[in-house]
């Protein structure tokens, strides 16, 4: 899946109820495990670290809806 430019992926895991996502932001990857009980919730809580990450590194996001004010 490719949310804002960044591939990422979700899957469960044999443990009830956790998914392991990973992601990567130029030669940055970045993995971990979420507990929910839906998947569309895993990978909205993947889709916030895309957005903390790529804030935090200054990237310009493609589709990014917000405008910053001068």
């Amino acid at each position: 899946m490719i949310y804002r430019g960044v591939p990422y992926s979700v899957a469960p895991t044999v443990e009830p109820d956790v998914w392991q996502w990973q992601f990567q932001i130029g030669d940055d990857v970045k993995t971990g495990k979420t507990r929910t009980r839906l998947g569309a919730m895993a990978a909205r809580r993947v889709q916030s670290k895309i957005d903390a990450a790529l804030k935090e590194a200054g990237t310009a996001t493609v589709g990014h809806d917000s405008v910053d004010a001068p």
